[in-house]
């Protein structure tokens, strides 16, 4: 198992927008077979429009896979219009089980 975080900060105005989005991800991922194990939403206390998404994928794979689907390419378009600036992920263990 491998756990990502996915960093990103919203346009004012669309934190609500950003937090529901994810919510309708994680049940959709969760439902599919893309390696996808669960993801947690934090927002900074000093800064609210900035989040964290923590992220289980089954292995390293499954993550790179993923941001190479459609699935991902569709979801960066729609938040390229609610992001103020570029995502980036970080990985942060893979754990050998």
């Amino acid at each position: 198992m491998i756990n990502v975080g996915l960093y990103y900060k919203v346009k004012e105005g669309h934190e609500k927008e950003f937090e529901s989005i994810f919510n309708e991800m994680v049940k959709a991922f969760k439902n599919s077979d893309i390696g996808f194990i669960d993801g947690k939403l934090y927002k900074r206390v000093d800064e609210p429009r900035e989040y964290l998404i923590y992220s289980e994928w089954k292995d390293l794979e499954s993550f790179k896979n993923f941001i190479k689907s459609r699935e991902f390419k569709n979801a960066t378009e729609y938040g390229a219009t609610i992001l103020e600036n570029k995502p980036y992920h970080r990985i942060y263990k893979e754990i050998n089980e």
